[in-house]
């Protein structure tokens, strides 16, 4: 009764309607990344009432970031909370009987297989094409439908892949752009309803595969300016290449970690995140006490985080030994202040 109350609206819609609502009710969805476009994908999942909603994501709110992600408040900011962690408490708040799983974790080819054990379908949150290519792997190499999705500027774009049925993002995109090649959204900037624009269209699309009607989606790319009001479909069935494409043939190499790098640009952020080769677990306070000769230091049950006197950057250091350094967009400044202080 209380489902037939919450959801009586999204029910009555005749290409959901109350099969396609238990059908999303037994669901679970794993979105990577949660940042502008996670914030309005997530939440929108969570008032359709899906069943269980993972959230991995490897950053903390910032100020700069409560423009277009909507999800976050400026006390989360201050807080310095980690986004999968802000996002689950103000999700609880709009649809508590939706069971939220929360990763704090960079998702690379190490972690992903566990991140999408029993999911039914992944959501592309993210705003790097390494990530984008590793989820297009485990989809293929699981069988378990995603959603392509990515915006930059005013201009969203949202794609379907449905292993085995249409186009894989490596068939339409072979390889992705070269460092500089392409608009990012700290060249271009971003604006707010371009995102939500384009997180809405993946969220329909979630709705649609979830209560049971994939097998109407076509096989397409939708591109939407919100600032020259256009849209414009791009046919992908042609693009489909399980003859020539490597990662339909088999050849997973994200997957594999062949072409997984340790060291990341963070879009926007005017940081870098820096991996150590194999996991780690470290000690946060023990950790903190270490750094406390190098700056101010703040510790939570999440992450370590100082304030370094010498060079004025902040570095972010998490128990599996992942640090964001913020103040750089310089591979070698970050590798070098993350061997000074964490030492691997």
């Amino acid at each position: 009764m209380d489902d037939r109350t919450r959801y009586r609206k999204q029910i009555r819609f005749s290409g959901i309607g109350a099969d396609g609502q238990k059908k999303l009710r037994s669901s679970r969805v794993l979105l990577v990344g949660c940042g502008a476009l996670g914030c309005v994908t997530a939440d929108q999942l969570a008032r359709a009432g899906v069943g269980e909603l993972h959230i991995a994501d490897r950053d903390i709110v910032e100020l700069s970031n409560l423009q277009r992600q909507s999800l976050f408040t400026e006390q989360d900011a201050r807080e310095g909370l980690p986004k999968a962690v802000a996002a689950v408490r103000r999700l609880e708040q709009v649809n508590s009987t939706v069971r939220y799983v929360t990763h704090i974790v960079d998702v690379d080819h190490r972690a992903i297989g566990a991140l999408t054990d029993g999911i039914d379908l992944i959501l592309d949150g993210t705003d790097n094409f390494e990530t984008r290519y590793l989820l297009n792997d485990v989809s293929l190499d699981r069988g378990i439908p995603w959603i392509f999705t990515g915006c930059t500027g005013s201009t969203g774009q949202v794609m379907p892949v449905l292993p085995g049925r249409t186009a894989c993002l490596q068939c339409v995109i072979p390889e992705p752009p070269p460092p500089g090649g392409a608009e990012t959204c700290d060249t271009a900037g971003i604006l707010g309803p371009a995102v939500g624009t384009a997180a809405s269209l993946q969220a329909g699309l979630a709705l649609k595969i979830l209560s049971g009607r994939g097998a109407d989606i076509a096989g397409q790319m939708t591109v939407v300016d919100v600032w020259e009001g256009r849209v414009r479909c791009v046919g992908t069935e042609r693009m489909a290449g399980r003859k020539t494409c490597p990662a339909c043939l088999g050849d997973r190499r994200y997957l594999n970690g062949t072409d997984a790098s340790d060291v990341r640009v963070l879009c926007g952020s005017n940081a870098i995140q820096v991996s150590p080769a194999g996991k780690l677990c470290l000690s946060l306070e023990e950790l903190g006490r270490r750094l406390e000769s190098a700056g101010k230091v703040w510790t939570s049950a999440f992450l370590t985080r100082v304030l370094l006197e010498e060079s004025s950057l902040e570095m972010s250091v998490f128990p599996d030994g992942r640090a964001i350094i913020r103040g750089t967009e310089d591979p070698a400044v970050a590798r070098g202040i993350y061997s000074r202080y964490i030492g691997v």
